[in-house]
């Protein structure tokens, strides 16, 4: 007798059939060992975050030796889970093989292909949606091994039971799905070589030891000058600025770390925010500020140019010169030792600063689109599967 019949919330049109639950076994078999000739195929790893990987570009070397005989051989398009617990992944990733005809992967894998007509995308992004969390947890006979692996016996992971419809609609989700995940990759690598460009041209039109930039603005020749930033820095007192966010108020209260926005206030804020850079000194974040605000606590340094200088220019020299990973407490007072080059001439500041500036909000833009776009795999994710 065939289990209760199913529909997604979701589906494309034309389609009317209801899914059938099967045990993963039912459209798949195991893959696994080699044939012995495997000499200069790739060596595989997966990575919950980006998939498959080079394991030399993973592990930054081949942690493979001599025990290529007892890796599994992949083909192009079959799939295998990685039963390790991240973050990113508590039960688990599945993903299919795409990189190369034929690819060793390590054997603690749980290996496989699609029988029939089945479509190896279907089950990857089925995976994906974490709704066989629940069901994976349930086959966990203990802890992390010391390897990190979960104990899921590989018998009873493919018992595993999920919501299947015809391979033609297999293909059509599966499809809709891969252009969306190539549309977010080439908005990622857009963002990555807009992000090199920033460092590039943060490290060739910042002048060097020698008082000029590699690379500056036709009409500018004049040597910058050398300062430490304590000398050309001052600081204004926090406290008066300090506010409890809300989720209401017309200005902004500003915290430490990588998302700095923590609500809003409709207390006394700090108005003159054009030459004005937020240090926070606990988790090493810099924030230039584009409206009036407060901040959420006294930890959150509020910095400004001591002489006369372009904010912008002077919020990138600090972006440049922030210390990277000494103790807490402590990074404002190397920051102050660090020797900054700047151009005395204002317009030179106000250039290099816009044109910094403009490159960070591509990025910023790059980022919302790759943001909404992961909203909409989401989305589709959990209403066209079951």
């Amino acid at each position: 007798m065939k289990d209760e019949k199913k529909a997604p919330k979701l589906r494309f049109k034309g389609f009317t059939d209801d899914w059938e639950q099967r045990k993963l076994g039912d459209v798949c078999e195991e893959v696994s060992g080699n044939n012995g000739n495997v000499k200069g195929l790739p060596i595989l790893t997966i990575s919950a975050a980006n998939g498959w990987m080079n394991q030399k570009d993973r592990f930054s070397q081949v942690i493979a030796g001599n025990e290529l005989k007892k890796y599994t051989l992949l083909e192009k398009g079959h799939l295998a889970y990685n039963h390790g617990n991240s973050k990113l992944a508590k039960y688990g990733t599945v993903f299919v093989q795409n990189l190369y005809d034929q690819a060793l992967v390590p054997r603690v894998y749980h290996s496989f292909k699609m029988k029939t007509e089945n479509n190896p995308y279907y089950v990857e992004y089925y995976f994906a949606t974490k709704k066989l969390d629940r069901e994976l947890a349930r086959l966990v006979t203990s802890g992390a091994r010391m390897d990190g692996l979960l104990n899921i016996n590989k018998k009873d992971f493919f018992k595993i039971k999920f919501e299947v419809p015809t391979p033609v609609e297999q293909s059509l989700i599966s499809t809709i799905l891969q252009k969306l995940d190539q549309i977010i990759t080439l908005h990622e690598e857009k963002k990555c070589l807009l992000e090199r460009l920033k460092s590039v041209l943060s490290q060739e039109m910042f002048a060097n030891k020698n008082g000029y930039p590699a690379v500056r603005f036709e009409g500018f020749d004049k040597a910058w000058k050398q300062s430490k930033l304590g000398e050309i820095t001052k600081v204004i007192a926090a406290k008066p600025y300090i506010s409890t966010p809300s989720t209401h108020g017309n200005y902004l209260v500003i915290q430490q770390g990588d998302k700095p926005i923590a609500g809003f206030s409709n207390s006394n804020p700090f108005k003159n925010y054009n030459n004005i850079t937020l240090f926070g000194d606990h988790t090493l974040s810099l924030f230039k500020p584009r409206s009036p605000f407060l901040v959420a606590s006294d930890g959150i340094k509020i910095l400004s140019p001591s002489i006369e200088m372009n904010g912008l220019f002077y919020f990138y020299e600090l972006e440049k010169y922030k210390p990277k990973s000494e103790g807490y407490k402590r990074h404002f007072t190397i920051l102050k030792k660090c020797k900054a080059n700047f151009p005395t001439d204002i317009d030179e500041q106000k250039l290099i600063g816009s044109l910094l500036l403009h490159i960070d909000n591509l990025i910023t833009k790059q980022q919302l689109k790759m943001d909404k776009l992961n909203e909409t795999k989401e989305s589709l994710l959990q209403n066209m599967f079951i």
